[in-house]
């Protein structure tokens, strides 16, 4: 996996917009301008939400990420070497989350999903 990989996956989302809010080189990926996924300018992997600090604790026991640093403990970093398929389903879960959080209008103008 890729910065690449991450942001192709993330573009077919609907309404998701890159940007990069803090300068330097870092991908951040908004939908409703709220962030559900982050690719910093040196750490290596992506960083998700998950829907609780407990989800985190558990996807980062069992190995499936790591802490993310600068986010809060609900977030975890995904390494690059996750099969796709993880990798696709975890940005997935993360923009849903995200997505299921904005107002009922905010959700009703974007294109459905899955």
């Amino acid at each position: 996996m890729s910065r690449d990989t991450v942001n192709a996956i993330c573009r077919t989302f609907p309404g998701a917009e890159v940007s990069d809010p803090w300068g330097g080189g870092h991908d951040a990926w908004k939908v409703g301008g709220k962030m559900f996924a982050s690719i910093g300018a040196k750490t290596q992997g992506v960083s998700i939400k998950t829907d609780s600090i407990e989800t985190a604790e558990m996807l980062i026991e069992f190995g499936v990420g790591r802490k993310a640093p600068y986010f809060h403990r609900s977030w975890i970093n995904i390494p690059w070497d996750l099969p796709e398929e993880e990798l696709r389903h975890r940005l997935a879960e993360s923009y849903r989350l995200v997505r299921s959080g904005l107002t009922k209008k905010a959700q009703a103008a974007l294109a459905p999903f899955e």
